[in-house]
């Protein structure tokens, strides 16, 4: 049952329902503080009402706060979500209130960024801006209608399509060759495994030696991108290059952090004077290759460890005149 109330010359609608958060609004006559009353327990005894006070005096910013805490800091993700999110919270457009955060809010803020960074660094803002609210709706109480669907995305960027020539690969093998004692002896072996197994970086920096069976070519991987893991077939030569590796004290097969990789490549296309390369175009490249051995896409992406074909297709890249070959 609602009360009513004259509070400050203003007469205040009040309705308490047990199990839920009261819900007040002011107005300037008791007729309309009646009226909206009536039609607002009406709304919450069908069940079509939905509360946003909460949102109403809850900042983004906050919320985003909040969700690095609780759940960015449990990803695998967690240090580059969490600097992705800390800049996010500093944007003006986290100091809304989560009520205010408008298609039209967001496409402004779209177009804000678009003029600073790629489309599909914008795409990748907008994804986190969505899995927030979401998750603040569903576990925090947050009531509020997700903006995102409603505001066009730019569109997405085609997926690299660089492939190194035999000279180009052989000038980077060159420049990654050690020429003194305290050079990095890790990062040409561990180049030249990536393009023969097709793993991500991140895969190949977790590769532990407890994994790895050489008898039967293959390696195990616990935690992958997509969350799963994956027993993954070793080539002849990916045995080899494990084979010719000194085995760490401390278990990993390739000691090397994410840092020290991407420095060591950006000296190494330097110095070999590399246009456009990237260390992951090694993994599009693998899956070129590999589908000229296996093209059967299911086995491919067994190897790969794609779940989705449709992702598949954006690695595998193959040869027209082959594919003319092979026509007859």
């Amino acid at each position: 049952m609602a009360s009513i109330r004259n509070r400050n010359g203003k007469w205040q609608a009040r309705i308490t329902r047990k199990g839920q958060e009261a819900v007040a609004k002011s107005f300037h006559s008791k007729q309309d503080a009646e009226k909206w009353a009536r039609q607002l327990e009406t709304e919450i005894d069908k069940g079509s009402y939905t509360n946003t006070t909460l949102a109403e005096r809850t900042l983004f910013k906050d919320v985003i706060e909040r969700y690095v805490q609780e759940v960015t800091l449990k990803t695998r993700s967690m240090k580059e979500d969490a600097y992705r999110l800390k800049a996010l919270a500093r944007h003006s457009i986290a100091n809304l209130r989560m009520t205010a955060l408008t298609p039209i809010k967001v496409a402004e803020y779209r177009d804000e960024r678009l003029k600073l960074v790629s489309n599909g660094a914008v795409i990748r803002e907008l994804s986190y801006f969505s899995s927030i609210i979401n998750h603040a709706k569903r576990e925090w109480g947050i009531n509020m209608v997700n903006p995102i669907p409603l505001v066009k995305k730019p569109q997405s960027p085609q997926g690299r399509n660089r492939i190194l020539t035999e000279e180009e690969l052989g000038l980077l093998y060159a420049a990654l060759t050690p020429r003194v004692k305290n050079a990095n002896h890790w990062i040409l072996p561990l180049t030249k495994f990536a393009l023969e197994s097709a793993m991500r970086r991140g895969e190949i920096l977790g590769l532990r030696w407890e994994h790895i069976d050489l008898q039967k070519r293959t390696a195990f991987i616990p935690i992958t991108k997509n969350g799963e893991s994956r027993l993954t077939p070793l080539s002849t030569t990916a045995t080899e290059i494990l084979q010719s590796l000194p085995r760490n004290l401390h278990g990993a097969v390739f000691p090397v952090t994410a840092c020290a990789l991407s420095a060591a490549i950006d000296r190494a296309r330097t110095k070999a004077k590399i246009e456009d390369f990237h260390f992951h175009d090694l993994r599009h490249m693998a899956i070129t290759r590999l589908a000229e051995k296996l093209p059967n896409l299911i086995e491919l992406s067994a190897v790969s460890g794609h779940r989705s074909l449709t992702m598949l297709k954006r690695y595998y890249h193959p040869n027209p005149e082959h594919l003319a070959q092979k026509l007859g």
